[in-house]
């Protein structure tokens, strides 16, 4: 067996603590080495960069078949099929519609039917009398469960394409540990692309401008300079592309234009038009037809709304988060109109087991599109309606954003593979997959964790599922957003896009109690006679670490009966004195000590995986061979190549907020560092402190910053388009 190289854990990536929004629509602040946005993989930061995090929350789901894609690559594969059908249907718009070209079911049949009677092909009378419709068809039987085989993470690049790009950078000056990411992100070709425009740099994870123009004067030399087009053009997408991780899925060119007067851009307005018109970005205007701008006109121009009207909000946009919008909001649309609404579900509801559930059940079987929200407790709600739909003889199922998730919900259910992930729901690895049209085989879909929703995911669920299909998006809107680009649950809640149930479901317990107050801006005392809530001051980043140990180590299982493999500590951010890289390394030291003699890493060890941006699946460190890192991953077996390891692991004793969201543990430590007051708000505390089932420790160190964080209303300047979209599509059909 060929061990790993001996090493450090991994190192930083591209943000460091728990930030979900963009400070201030007048600027935008690239991330600083204490902001974390959860949304990209952990790839060591090259030397003089920024150094900060950005792990996402998504666990894979059953291993697929050996033969079949990997994650990454089967994501990507559904993403450029997502693109295709929206051309093609732009397609279609523009050209001329035959008759009944668009109708479909009962619709479509009676159109049949009438071009049959006037052609003479059938006599009318034929059509009376008809036969009863037969009926619904039972629930097929549930797919057998899959053994789990090793899932590998997706090939790099080619050895001849990094050996290009190896050297490119050694003239730059650049590190060398970029060649990987620089290949893999621009392609076989990246080696001429960055000679002919270094700062094509930029668009490789946690590398920043100043790395950026350092390696285009070593290439070019005198030949560029701050306003160099190239330059404003790849500045201009990467302040978006940096936009997108803290939630935006578009800026005002207001905002854009000041960040590139802060890089030294002598003219911002002209780069914005030169990035507009190269089709780096796109411009929309944020009016009443929401319509796109034309790539001539100058974004930010007022003067062409005319006199006496009001500004329009010019935003720019990458045309991939667009083309998502635009196709969210059509599928949406589509979903509302298509299902059979009214269906008698009045038994079904009569039936459930608490008001709440059946409103629910209500609300389903009157439409094609409803939004459910509640706390933990209300998860039973959505579980009762997947219960009775399949009763009814509908293909209903339920997917979470995490195999714990999974797990819970299944627990709930008859019918345990009713729920699976949302992962291995889109790539085939879990659930009924797929019909003759590529649609998902089912007619009833509740998406729990709908807040982790970002809005590329929420296209391609939404464009994979049939005609007449019922979706449900469930969840809590008082946690942290999703680690990618747009809000998709709090926009479609704004936008009142559906009927809407709020679950009168408390969460028990002193927990409950205190999240429940969370949620409305209070931080109340509560009861805990069986040490449910437990706050532990602390006076500076030292003594909270220690403190930390001895709570997962001993004073947790001592006292609660809870043992550390089931106590997670969750922290502000990944960087500072008591982040968890801080922590990871102390409670790896009292847990689990070792020479970390598989590049960084021991058998037994704590860890997460990222296996593609975004998703991060908590496992265990089994061995190392040639292959590479082996995991444990919740039952699935994982190999993580040697290549891949620094980047793409690293201990999970401690998380972050955004990483922890959608998962919950028996006894949760919750840290907060003097040095995190900053950093606190109302719907990060609530995260952290839901997280628990059975216990919560608070290591206190922020004194009133706490109960202000917890006072200031959540915050909402995430810019994206889906709102107006949705809100433009109801004005239509009123």
């Amino acid at each position: 067996m060929t061990a790993l190289p001996r090493g450090e854990s991994p190192g930083p990536s591209a943000a460091d603590d728990d930030t979900d929004v963009v400070g201030s629509a007048a600027a935008v602040p690239a991330p600083s080495e204490a902001e974390e946005t959860d949304g990209t993989a952990e790839p060591a930061a090259p030397e003089g960069a920024d150094k900060t995090d950005a792990v996402g929350v998504t666990e894979v789901g059953a291993a697929p078949a050996a033969a079949a894609l990997s994650e990454a690559e089967a994501e990507l594969a559904a993403q450029r099929e997502l693109r295709e059908r929206i051309e093609k249907r732009k397609a279609e718009k523009q050209g001329p519609i035959a008759a009944g070209a668009k109708l479909s079911g009962q619709a479509a049949d009676l159109l049949a039917a009438v071009r049959a009677v006037e052609s003479g092909e059938k006599p009318g009378a034929a059509f009376f009398d008809s036969p009863a419709p037969a009926p619904r068809r039972a629930a097929p039987a549930p797919v057998r469960p899959r053994e789990p085989e090793p899932v590998f993470a997706p090939q790099g690049a080619s050895p001849e394409a990094v050996a290009a790009v190896t050297a490119v950078l050694a003239e730059g000056g650049a590190p060398q540990t970029l060649a990987l990411p620089a290949a893999e992100t621009l392609g076989a070709q990246a080696a001429d692309v960055l000679r002919a425009d270094p700062w094509q740099l930029l668009a490789v994870p946690t590398v920043r401008p100043e790395q950026a123009d350092g390696f285009a004067r070593a290439l070019l030399g005198a030949a560029c300079g701050p306003d160099d087009e190239r330059r404003t053009a790849a500045l201009v997408g990467w302040l978006l592309e940096r936009a997108a991780l803290q939630g935006h899925t578009a800026l005002d060119t207001s905002a854009v234009r000041a960040a590139l007067a802060e890089r030294a851009v002598t003219d911002p307005e002209a780069a914005v038009r030169h990035a507009v018109a190269e089709g780096v970005v796109l411009v929309f205007q944020d009016g009443p037809d929401d319509q796109e701008a034309d790539a001539d006109a100058e974004p930010g121009d007022e003067a062409a709304d005319g006199a006496g009207q009001e500004p329009t909000q010019v935003l720019l946009g990458l045309e991939r988060y667009a083309l998502a919008e635009e196709s969210l909001a059509d599928g949406l649309a589509r979903l509302v109109n298509a299902c059979e609404k009214g269906a008698d579900w009045s038994e079904a509801a009569a039936a459930a087991g608490s008001p709440s559930a059946a409103e629910l059940i209500r609300a389903v079987a009157a439409g094609g599109l409803v939004a459910h929200t509640g706390g933990d407790a209300a998860r039973a709600e959505p579980a009762a309606l997947i219960v009775a739909a399949r009763a009814l003889g509908l293909r209903a199922l339920g997917a979470t954003h995490s195999v714990d998730g999974r797990r819970r919900l299944a627990e709930a259910l008859d019918e345990p593979s009713a729920a699976v992930t949302l992962a291995g729901l889109l790539s085939g690895a879990e659930g009924p997959g797929r019909d003759a049209d590529g649609a998902i085989a089912v007619d009833l879909l509740v998406v729990l964790d709908a807040p982790q929703l970002d809005v590329e995911t929420a296209a391609i669920l939404v464009e994979s599922l049939p005609d007449g299909a019922r979706l449900v998006l469930s969840g809590d809107p008082g946690v942290l957003g999703s680690a990618g680009a747009g809000r998709v649950f709090a926009d479609v809640l704004a936008a009142r896009a559906c009927p809407q149930v709020v679950s009168r479901t408390p969460d028990p317990g002193p927990i409950g109690e205190l999240v429940s107050g969370i949620g409305i801006g209070e931080l109340n005392q509560v009861a805990a006679p069986g040490k449910e809530v437990v706050i532990v001051p602390v006076q500076d980043a030292g003594e909270a670490v220690h403190r930390t140990v001895q709570l997962v180590a001993d004073s947790v299982p001592r006292a609660i009966g809870v043992p550390s493999a089931d106590t997670q500590v969750i922290t502000v951010g990944h960087g500072g004195s008591a982040g968890t890289r801080a922590l990871n390394a102390a409670l790896k030291q009292r847990l689990n000590p070792g020479p970390g003699r598989f590049g960084g890493f021991d058998p037994g060890d704590r860890v997460v995986h990222v296996p593609t941006p975004g998703r991060t699946v908590p496992g265990t460190v089994v061995s190392a061979d040639a292959e590479g890192l082996h995991l444990d991953c919740a039952g699935t077996p994982v190999v993580v190549p040697q290549e891949r390891v620094e980047s793409s692991v690293r201990h999970g004793w401690a998380l972050s907020a955004h990483q922890a969201a959608g998962m919950r543990w028996p006894a949760v430590v919750v840290v907060l560092p003097g040095d995190a007051a900053q950093r606190l708000s109302r719907a990060w505390v609530y995260t952290a402190f839901s997280r628990g089932e059975r216990h919560l420790s608070v290591v206190h160190g922020v004194d009133q910053a706490l109960p202000r964080a917890v006072a200031l209303p959540p915050s909402q300047n995430h810019t994206t388009r889906l709102r107006a979209l949705l809100e433009a599509q109801q004005t239509v059909t009123a």
